[in-house]
């Protein structure tokens, strides 16, 4: 990643996020993204996480740099209340207890052997044909995965069979800057 994330810069962007999503229920001021900050009109992939009670309830983002990063954290923040999939929207009576995790990425790079895959370091995009998923690198941390089960839960994301890494799926990784209202 080429511009510093300072604490400062991270405080700010969690923020952001927040009034994002209360402005996405009707409830917060103007969002205003940092004035042209470097760091903040640089584009960057990342994703806003949702969790609440420790849980997850939200989790949307960019692998690829497409937007200044002040201007991706809104949008995603949003995304991840009210468009995963996988959860109903957030309520505003549910935003007070939500914790924000954002994670900033490096670009992704392909790797040819599975082994060098490093747990804890590096999230992974497996694909294969029109399927691909994405899994961030403290995902494998949090459920106690080994770097086998890692690749096997992001062959399955992608919707391929969880050995698919073994035969052929293409694996790239790449890290993450990640920090929550909790640090």
């Amino acid at each position: 990643m080429s511009a510093e994330l300072t604490r400062e810069k991270e405080s700010f962007l969690l923020k952001l996020a927040r009034r994002a999503i209360e402005n996405h229920f009707g409830a917060g001021g103007g969002l205003k993204p940092g004035p042209g900050d470097p760091v903040m009109k640089e584009k960057r992939g990342a994703f806003v996480t949702l969790k609440m009670n420790g849980e997850l309830r939200g989790c949307v983002g960019y692998p690829l740099p497409v937007k200044p990063l002040d201007e991706t954290i809104v949008e995603m923040a949003v995304a991840a209340a009210s468009q995963d999939y996988r959860f109903a929207p957030l309520t505003p009576e549910e935003l007070v207890r939500v914790r924000i995790e954002i994670s900033v990425l490096s670009l992704p790079r392909r790797v040819r052997d599975a082994g060098d895959v490093e747990v804890g370091r590096h999230g992974i995009i497996v694909s294969k044909g029109v399927h691909r998923g994405l899994l961030l690198p403290q995902v494998p941390l949090e459920y106690s995965w080994d770097r086998e089960t890692f690749l096997s839960h992001g062959c399955l994301k992608a919707g391929l069979p969880g050995d698919e890494w073994k035969k052929g799926a293409r694996i790239e990784v790449f890290e993450a800057r990640v920090f929550s209202e909790e640090d």
